[in-house]
């Protein structure tokens, strides 16, 4: 399995994203209508606010989830006894944050909240309707005035090379969430793992928008859509000595949306959220 680019701008892009999603869990859009230079930008502040001890004034809200978790709080993906080697921020439009840094990261998140709506209808219009049936709402409804949908402000800080034996970056795992929605890192790193078993790089040419499908999508379309497992390598060579900031948009229906006869997204949220030992 080898995951190209589609032009977000070609005749069949709507079509040939959704089958991706469908075939491998992940699409990737070149041509996209998210700017680049205001990405670059933010990587750019937010690798000064991770050098810099005005990250702890944010630790995060236990209770909300929104602020700054440092690596000795950060996840532990199922199945795995190492954390991830990395530290992050929450970000919500109603959670705290540095206010030297709010409007770019505002503005990022408008955007790309209304992008994925967009996406959600494509994978709506081209779901078989034996899917699109089990949908208890539009798919783009269900994030309608979310409060739930999160950006993440990822770093991987360079390697010190006395990481525990067996912990990376970022642990195989599968998001919870519908869709995330990813600008290419500023590193290379993300891999996919194939119907096969084996890892897949995913393409990190800077200008292309990542797009992976999450569990409660997969739980929505009675796993039509998978939740495709992921991780991202430690680096190696020169690499080891670079950070490495990365911007999921993770977004998440409204709490009383129904899923499946199993789950709300509320329901389903929690479960998740109590497998990986952040509440």
């Amino acid at each position: 399995m080898k995951l190209e680019a589609i032009d977000f701008l070609s005749e069949n892009c709507e079509a040939e994203f959704v089958k991706s999603l469908h075939d491998t869990g992940f699409g990737v859009l070149k041509n996209h209508p998210i700017d680049q230079d205001l990405v670059e930008t933010i990587y750019q502040q937010w690798q000064e606010f991770f050098n810099s001890d005005r990250k702890t004034e944010f630790t995060y809200n236990k209770d909300t989830q929104d602020g700054f978790f440092s690596s000795e709080v950060s996840e532990t993906a199922k199945g795995h006894t190492q954390k991830d080697i990395k530290e992050y921020f929450h970000f919500y439009p109603w959670g705290q944050m540095p206010e030297e840094l709010r409007e770019n990261i505002e503005l990022y998140y408008k955007n790309t909240t209304e992008l994925a709506a967009q996406l959600l209808s494509w994978i709506e219009a081209h779901s078989p309707e034996s899917v699109s049936e089990k949908y208890s709402i539009a798919l783009s409804k269900m994030i309608e005035n979310s409060q739930q949908t999160l950006l993440r402000i990822l770093h991987y800080p360079p390697m010190q090379g006395d990481e525990p034996a067996g912990a990376i970056r970022a642990a195989a795992h599968e998001d919870i969430n519908l869709i995330t929605l990813l600008p290419a890192a500023n590193e290379p790193g993300l891999q996919v793992k194939g119907r096969d078993g084996n890892w897949i790089d995913v393409p990190s040419d800077f200008g292309n928008l990542i797009i992976n499908i999450g569990d409660m999508l997969q739980e929505a379309s009675g796993g039509y859509f998978p939740s495709t497992t992921h991780r991202v390598i430690n680096p190696t060579g020169e690499q080891v000595t670079k950070s490495r900031i990365s911007l999921p948009l993770f977004l998440h229906p409204n709490p009383e949306v129904v899923l499946s006869e199993r789950h709300t997204a509320k329901t389903y949220l929690m479960e998740r959220l109590r497998e990986l030992g952040v509440i």
